[in-house]
């Protein structure tokens, strides 16, 4: 069993506030009543089954929305992080909706390492993205870069493969190409100490399993080749 590719390698708000201003000024008149009989001037009069019909299908409606922006496949901006440098170039197309969860939770995980390494910081979310001896693992590890205080400058470039998720659930693989011939060392004292024999691309493969939640964690990984994948 291998060490992360990357530690083994030493005005929104308020538009929505006005919507919800905007649903709940409607909602009373939906949920009100006008019979001329009873009221010649037409003053609507308060009627609880409409409101709650109305409050029904306004939930029913928001309920749709959250799924559909949930069911959304991700993006190549979705999956990158500017931030760290962390750049997703490429995904297989036409993944089913167990292969989408797998790829997003791999990413997730692929970014806690890659964060990691380059700013020594997130050791504490390692068991949020990994499980068992692998996560024992990634932890010491973990503790003994930051020590040192080594950190890789981004970027890195990121192509996913191949994501497969077994028939019964039980476990999922990825394999990505990692292009690290970018990324830069520097030492506690922030000089130069880039290994060129470092900046390299590498093709990983990831076994995860699924925790309680669902949620899929990293339990092994596997450096296949170097420098013979590409990240086009």
């Amino acid at each position: 069993m291998q060490l992360s590719t990357y530690l083994s390698r030493l005005g929104l708000r308020r538009a929505a506030a006005g919507a919800a201003v905007l649903l709940l000024a409607c909602a009373p008149l939906v949920a009100c009543s006008s019979d001329s009989d009873d009221n010649p001037l037409g003053i609507p009069t308060y009627d609880p089954e409409a409101m709650a019909s109305a409050e029904a299908s306004e939930s029913a409606a928001a309920a749709a929305a959250s799924a559909s922006a949930s069911a959304a496949a991700p993006t190549l901006e979705s999956l990158s992080d500017q931030e760290l440098g962390y750049h997703m170039v490429s995904i297989p197309e036409d993944l089913t909706e167990a292969q989408t969860k797998a790829l997003v939770d791999y990413v997730a995980y692929d970014q806690v390492t890659w964060r990691i390494w380059s700013t020594g910081e997130g050791i504490e979310n390692l068991p949020t993205v990994a499980t068992g001896t692998y996560l024992a693992h990634l932890q010491e590890e973990a503790e003994l870069l930051s020590s040192k205080g080594e950190r890789d400058n981004p970027p890195v470039r990121v192509a996913i493969t191949e994501v497969s998720v077994a028939e019964d659930g039980t476990y999922a693989e990825i394999t990505e190409c990692n292009d690290q011939t970018q990324v830069t060392t520097v030492d506690a004292n922030g000089n130069d100490i880039t290994d060129p024999n470092r900046q390299l691309r590498f093709e990983v493969n990831t076994v995860m399993t699924p925790a309680d939640d669902g949620t899929w964690l990293a339990t092994a990984e596997t450096t296949t080749s170097t420098n013979e994948c590409t990240v086009e």
